[in-house]
């Protein structure tokens, strides 16, 4: 579910919302820090998030902030986070709906950002959004385990305690947004689920190399228990590295 194996043109394919959202982080990251000079710094003035021009009435500082990021460590953490666990969710939902759950969670944390936040503090970065997943991931592991498996449920609350963890730890995460990403992404999956079946999908047919949303697809296979503690001791470890990163780099 989480481990990624397909081709990069296969990738492409598969996910186009998760593409075309971490071209984006890309984009704007090399745009703002290699070319200040030919409109980089204003892209970052005007799409920062800061409560004080929200309340100025620039409402697109609600949104624009979940594009941007401070530094080269924050966009590539967020870009690996999409990258490793929205295919799932973009190929369970659809791309319509997952961009509509992408960018409500991400608002809805810069709102509550805005009410409950530091109005002297500015605010950027696509971690509110990446935890608005997490918050549907934590509804299907409580509310609709017919959408995933216990082994996967299990590695998710995993990586969802550390991600709060580190993000009391860590200085300069933005707490709030994380906070209420998560809880948006929670509250509003019963809406971004409903009617979503996991038989709907069973049937696509995948390229040699792809993977699908099949929670089901390794218990097919010889020695799945084996495979299940190597994946599931590769991706805890793997994530432990992120965060170790993130806490020594990311400001």
């Amino acid at each position: 579910m989480f481990i990624r194996n397909e081709s990069f043109e296969s990738f492409i394919k598969s996910y186009k919302v998760i593409t075309s959202l971490v071209a984006i982080h890309i984009f704007f990251y090399i745009w703002i820090y290699w070319f200040p000079f030919l409109g980089g710094a204003e892209i970052r003035y005007l799409g920062i998030g800061n409560n004080i021009m929200i309340s100025m009435g620039e409402y697109w500082r609600l949104v624009t902030p979940i594009f941007l990021h401070g530094g080269l460590m924050h966009m590539a953490f967020n870009s690996f986070s999409l990258v490793l666990f929205g295919p799932a969710l973009e190929s369970l939902l659809g791309w319509k709906r997952f961009l509509a759950a992408y960018l409500a969670t991400g608002i809805l944390a810069n709102i509550a950002y805005y009410f409950l936040g530091n109005p002297l503090v500015s605010h950027l970065g696509a971690s509110g959004a990446v935890f608005g997943l997490f918050g549907i991931y934590v509804y299907m592991v409580v509310f609709r385990k017919d959408l995933i498996n216990r082994m996967n449920s299990q590695l998710i609350m995993t990586i969802v305690v550390l991600g709060v963890i580190m993000t009391f730890i860590n200085p300069g995460i933005n707490i709030l947004a994380h906070l209420f990403g998560l809880i948006s992404g929670a509250v509003l999956a019963p809406l971004i689920l409903a009617n979503v079946r996991f038989h709907h999908h069973q049937t696509h047919v995948h390229a040699p190399g792809d993977i699908g949303f099949d929670p089901n697809r390794w218990a097919k296979r010889a020695n799945r228990k084996q495979r299940y503690l190597i994946y599931s001791i590769a991706g805890f470890i793997g994530m432990i590295l992120f965060f170790y990163l993130v806490s020594t780099f990311l400001l």
